[in-house]
């Protein structure tokens, strides 16, 4: 045994002394001190190289829908990979799973919607999204139709266009700041709102006139598209009042700013839906998607348009071509793998058990807020929650220190959740069984009185 317990030791470190070589995202050296060397994964749980077993609440970043360790996409990856692991999608080339998925994909979100561009993953969805945009305002001869307007704390990738319409500063500061033609406003936090709100408006109507007046404040003949998340992700799951997206939709066709709906962690099963839009009645003009249509198994993503900007697309004269593209666009092995990905969503019933489990997690999350002083706004939609860390409820002055206090206490105790500032975010894998969930709620529990203390 006690052989055994030195060759696992000796090879978490030489494994610890290999990734000291990689530059990860978001880097510091103080992060990857102590990183999860994560060697297996089973469900919604994570086995460490140093022995370690971890219930992943945040599904990796929030994608890993289906679960870890499911052995029918790894056969599906393999068999694809025998015949054709990946081939061009330029030049007149294509492949079998890239026309499949984009067949069962065709009027899957909405009905006028039957027309996707795959992309490798979120950021480039994003892109993708803005130059489509610009490329149809172009055609309708409005050339000077080119600038994105986006949320404040909204998440929406790290490439540079998709890093300015990210509304974080802390990303944008090192990197030469915003680039030219992004906009932010803020964003319809009905816990801590903080734009301008007159006598007698709803945060949602503050919000939708920021947009309103930014728009105007733009030109409406030069702003191209708004962007937004059905949920905010990476900006704290804020979960807008109801209403807020009717204005934002009613704004969008009065000043012909195209929507897009940025599905890309709300999407396929997170929010106890195919998509966060069901939830609010959102029909926009561009839908983007990645993380979830996988499962994280292959790296895929992609946008869809309405049948209005496709035809327009498809009128271009060749001179006007749609000059856009990835190498990895409509990789046929990730397209085969996300084919059979939404199968077993829809095979398992994990839209249902997102469902029954996100109102178990929130419950879980409610009753902390119950017990705990410095817990407060327990929020959530399906298997994407969170809570506010704060000083206290009466001043809701956020706790970010706590709340990193508090995430870190509980990995010890075999619990990943993300900090994000004062917020503590939970995303389990859709498969979390109830047992599962009241580990989560009992571990964290454990870990504010620990932090606290």
């Amino acid at each position: 045994m006690e052989e055994l317990d030195a060759m696992i030791a000796n090879n978490h470190a030489t494994l610890v002394e290999q990734d000291s070589r990689q530059l990860h995202p978001m880097y510091h050296p103080t992060r990857t001190e102590n990183a999860a060397m994560v060697e297996r994964g089973d469900g919604v749980w994570l086995y460490t190289t140093d022995g370690k077993k971890i219930l992943d609440s945040m599904a990796s970043l929030w994608n890993v829908n289906i679960g870890y360790g499911n052995r029918e996409l790894a056969q599906v990856a393999y068999e694809q990979m025998l015949d054709i692991a990946y081939s061009s999608g330029f030049a007149g080339m294509t492949n079998p799973p890239s026309a499949q998925l984009a067949d069962k994909l065709a009027g899957f979100f909405r009905p006028n919607m039957n027309f996707t561009n795959f992309t490798s993953g979120g950021s480039e969805s994003s892109d993708t999204s803005f130059k489509t945009a610009r490329y149809y305002w172009y055609l309708r001869g409005k050339a000077g139709k080119t600038k994105i307007i986006s949320r404040v704390n909204g998440y929406h990738g790290m490439t540079l266009a998709a890093t300015s319409a990210t509304g974080m500063s802390k990303f944008h500061s090192a990197f030469g700041g915003v680039l030219d033609g992004f906009a932010h406003v803020p964003n319809p936090n009905p816990y801590r709102y903080e734009g301008d709100r007159r006598e007698g408006e709803s945060v949602a109507q503050a919000a939708a006139r920021a947009l309103e007046e930014a728009i105007l404040r733009e030109g409406p003949e030069t702003v191209a598209a708004f962007i937004s998340e059905p949920i905010q992700g990476a900006g704290g799951v804020m979960i807008a009042d109801d209403g807020y997206f009717d204005l934002v939709q009613a704004i969008c066709k009065r000043y012909e700013v195209l929507f897009i709906v940025d599905e890309v962690i709300c999407g396929f099963g997170r929010t106890g839906n195919w998509f966060g839009s069901d939830a609010f009645g959102i029909n926009p003009d561009i839908m983007q998607f990645a993380k979830g249509v996988t499962s994280g198994y292959m790296p895929l993503g992609g946008i869809q348009v309405t049948d209005e900007i496709r035809d327009v697309i498809n009128g271009a004269p060749e001179e006007q071509s749609w000059m856009h593209g990835y190498t990895y666009s409509g990789h046929a092995t990730a397209c085969a793998v996300g084919l059979a990905n939404i199968e077993i969503i829809e095979r398992d019933g994990l839209l249902e058990n997102s469902q029954r489990m996100g109102a178990r997690l929130l419950n879980g999350l409610q009753a902390l807020v119950e017990e705990f002083p410095v817990i407060d706004n327990a929020r959530g939609l399906g298997l994407m929650a969170a809570f506010d860390v704060v000083m206290s409820k009466e001043s809701r002055e956020p706790d970010a220190k706590l709340a990193e206090a508090i995430s870190e206490a509980a990995l010890e105790m075999g619990l990943r959740a993300r900090p994000i500032a004062e917020a503590i975010a939970f995303a389990p894998p859709l498969c979390i069984t109830a047992g599962e969930v009241d580990f989560l709620i009992n571990t964290m529990g454990d870990a504010i009185t620990q932090a606290r203390g």
